[in-house]
């Protein structure tokens, strides 16, 4: 495994787990030269202030992927996330956005910071959206907030 799957939010103590099928994912869509950029949107279960994130969907053929751009369209993605729900008796439910970057230490654009922003502010529960870029060493993980705030995400070791 080449990425970290627990990160912490400084500011908030919030913690988030990555379970293995999710670096996974990340780890088969890690851009290269010539690739688009690929991306989904990351299911899990809230527990309390804290997120464990189980499964990150994976590009449909419906997505417009791009070297340098990832829109993800409803279709496909949208289905899987309520029949998560609606299996769980909604226990897991969609908490966030991945997508991946031609760069080694991944930040993001202006494009994405303004994508996560109506994501977060559309939120009906109320609680932050989780924005995870994949890079070809790195991962960057922040949580958007509803005001538009932005909160980054660090490497966790339990210490």
């Amino acid at each position: 495994m080449r990425f970290i799957n627990a990160w912490k939010d400084p500011a908030s103590e919030r913690l988030v787990y990555f379970a293995p099928q999710v670096i996974e994912v990340f780890e088969r869509y890690i851009q290269g030269e010539n690739d688009a950029e690929a991306g989904g949107i990351l299911l899990g279960y809230v527990r309390g202030i804290h997120l464990e994130i189980l499964e990150a969907t994976v590009p449909t053929p419906k997505d417009r992927r791009l070297k340098y751009f990832f829109e993800r369209l409803l279709d496909g993605h949208q289905g899987i996330a309520e029949r998560r729900w609606r299996d769980s008796n909604g226990l897991v439910r969609y908490v966030g956005e991945w997508h991946t970057h031609p760069e080694d230490h991944p930040t993001p654009s202006g494009l994405d910071i303004s994508e996560w922003q109506k994501l977060a502010a559309s939120r009906r529960d109320g609680r932050p959206m989780l924005a995870a870029i994949v890079g070809r060493q790195d991962l960057r993980v922040e949580y958007m907030l509803s005001d538009g705030a932005r909160h980054r995400l660090y490497p966790f070791s339990g210490q």
